[in-house]
């Protein structure tokens, strides 16, 4: 999509041809621009590992939290 665009064709036209606006367009241009397709699926791989990453660190902290509120507690 981005190298039709640098091919020549009018943005307009590549975006009605792929069914986004202009704005989503120049969105994936800043961020993909210049990359290559297989450095792209490398980066939204990376992405969502981090997210994933991230998830489970969350719950595990949310756990740890728990842990400590019922040790504190006296029985």
């Amino acid at each position: 999509m981005i190298k039709e665009q640098e091919a020549g064709m009018p943005t307009a036209e590549v975006c009605r041809k792929n069914g986004i606006s202009t704005a989503s367009f120049y969105k994936y241009k800043a961020k993909f621009g210049g990359m290559e397709v297989s450095d792209a699926r490398k980066l939204k791989a990376l992405e969502d590992e981090n997210a994933k990453l991230k998830k489970l660190l969350a719950e595990q902290m949310l756990d740890n939290a728990m842990l400590r509120d019922v040790n504190s507690k006296k029985w």
